[in-house]
């Protein structure tokens, strides 16, 4: 199973967007499924169901920290700049696939209350979300294709 398939199961398996694409990607990033989930918890719904960025993007973002993110705080030169460049092209690749990498444009304005929406046959039928899960686990394999993690550039 590859990652776009493994993030789209996970996502009709009740894990939420960012889940789905973080815990899909442990097998490159060495992390504990369940750690991986944990720390992808709070960004389902496009952060707690604010519907600020989209959950399936801050996924792909954290695993892409974990791939190539930088842990000196005080290098701002080369780790930090290189690092916020490859952020930004990674969210510009799925702004351009989707339309925006904000949750509330990409689902046309829903409510943003702490309630989950129940994941219905209904819900599968007119979310975009598996989608979007499907798309980052998509970027992230392109990205980590063309870029072998011995590389930090």
């Amino acid at each position: 199973m590859d990652h776009r398939e493994k993030a789209a199961e996970l996502f009709a398996s009740d894990s939420n967007c960012a889940q789905a694409v973080a815990v899909a990607f442990c097998d490159v990033t060495g992390m504990e499924p369940e750690l991986a989930a944990k720390l992808a918890s709070s960004f389902g719904g496009g952060m707690g169901r604010m519907r600020e960025v989209c959950g399936a993007v801050s996924g792909m973002l954290m695993v892409l920290g974990a791939l190539y993110g930088y842990d000196d705080p005080g290098e701002k030169d080369r780790d930090k700049k290189a690092h916020y460049a490859r952020v930004q092209e990674l969210a510009g690749a799925f702004r351009e696939r989707n339309g925006s990498i904000i949750c509330r444009e990409i689902l046309k304005n829903p409510p943003s209350d702490p309630n989950p929406t129940p994941r219905t046959a209904e819900f599968y039928k007119n979310r975009p979300c598996a989608r979007m899960v499907v798309c980052a686990a998509e970027l992230l394999d392109e990205y980590i294709e063309n870029h072998p993690l011995g590389e930090r550039a």
